[in-house]
């Protein structure tokens, strides 16, 4: 794919500096070639605009002079995502039903659906318009996939689980698995069946392999524009807001109540019944229970303000084996001076 960078700046809504060309592909500063938009986005890689071959670069006014083309954005990293859609080309290459998938008489799937080989749609399931169905995908009986959804090779969407529009599930993630219910007899654990649901609404992304949930009896459900990463617990009957970001290795137990806009950051653990307010952003490896007051920034295990987490790492962590050293040197003299006070009997 070829297009201008005058039809490109008209696409986006920026000013361009320079001269016309064709544009066909984007790479980075160290990479891109002549026909190539690259981009600035961290000023720390600026001296990067001195020795780039790219014929554009997308960037800040303050950086536009610095190259003969420049697309010039108040908002690099946006602008950048909307550069990379036009260009990217989207996976798959079938469209209609395969034959050599199942779906269920009894199921409605879209006339402009996407059913790839070797998937399954249940008794009475829906896939909406517009939505694809890799390959090895499973779409449980009476569950609902929205318009205009990806289901990548391998996602698994259980028996009455809800996907609003705009979905993406990624290769291996599994939607309304059974929570972890068990009571304890004097025989051994007994499963406690899980009979509720997942709701997912509209634009949210679910990563690889990740595992949400259905709710024991009533609903596990995803909020509106929330970004999940790869290999992320959600147990049952967590409520998760609007727009949240949950990083890789986050895991969270359940009935937690995750706000609107809050950051989980990698390996994360939230204890059941924890509640999460709104905006609050918790810190890589951090582990929390009870009440997070809304807009907290917190780290550590147990969490405690992050300010006061990355003093007490950045300062006395690494003195950790000195205080210790000194410690036994001050446990050495006062047994010396508690000898010499007891006149050389220390058995006191």
């Amino acid at each position: 794919m070829k297009i201008k960078l005058s039809a490109l700046a008209e696409k986006l809504g920026l000013d361009h500096t320079g001269d016309d060309m064709e544009i066909s592909g984007v790479n980075t500063l160290e990479k891109a070639g002549p026909e190539d938009l690259s981009f600035l986005v961290n000023p720390k890689y600026a001296q990067l605009l001195d020795t780039t071959r790219a014929g554009c670069v997308l960037t800040s006014g303050p950086y536009a002079d610095r190259v003969g083309r420049a697309l010039v954005s108040s908002n690099v990293y946006m602008d950048l995502a909307k550069v990379v859609n036009i260009f990217a080309k989207p996976q798959g290459c079938l469209q209609g039903v395969s034959e050599l998938a199942y779906v269920h008489p009894e199921a409605r799937v879209d006339d402009t659906a996407t059913v790839y080989p070797f998937a399954f749609i249940g008794a009475r399931a829906v896939v909406g318009a517009r939505s694809v169905v890799f390959p090895g995908c499973y779409v449980g009986e009476d569950s609902a996939i929205g318009a205009d959804c990806l289901l990548y090779p391998n996602a698994v969407v259980m028996g009455s689980v809800t996907i609003g529009d705009k979905v993406i599930l990624q290769p291996g993630a599994v939607l309304g698995g059974d929570g972890f219910g068990f009571a304890q007899t004097p025989f051994g654990h007994m499963k406690i069946p899980q009979i509720g649901t997942v709701i997912v609404e509209e634009s949210v992304e679910i990563g690889s392999n990740t595992a949400i949930d259905r709710a024991a009896l009533d609903t596990t459900r995803i909020g509106r524009g929330t970004k999940i990463d790869n290999l992320v617990q959600i147990g049952h009957n967590v409520q998760v807001g609007e727009h949240c970001l949950i990083i890789g290795q986050v895991g969270i137990g359940g009935s937690t109540k995750v706000g609107n806009n809050v950051v989980l950051a990698g390996q994360v653990g939230v204890a059941d019944n924890a509640e999460i307010g709104d905006g609050a952003m918790i810190a890589a490896q951090s582990g929390l229970a009870g009440k997070i007051e809304p807009g907290s920034r917190l780290a550590g295990t147990p969490v405690m303000p992050a300010g006061t987490f990355l003093k007490a790492a950045g300062s006395c962590m690494p003195r950790l084996p000195e205080l210790f050293r000194r410690v036994k040197a001050l446990e050495k003299e006062l047994n010396a001076v508690k000898a010499a006070a007891n006149g050389g009997n220390d058995d006191e």
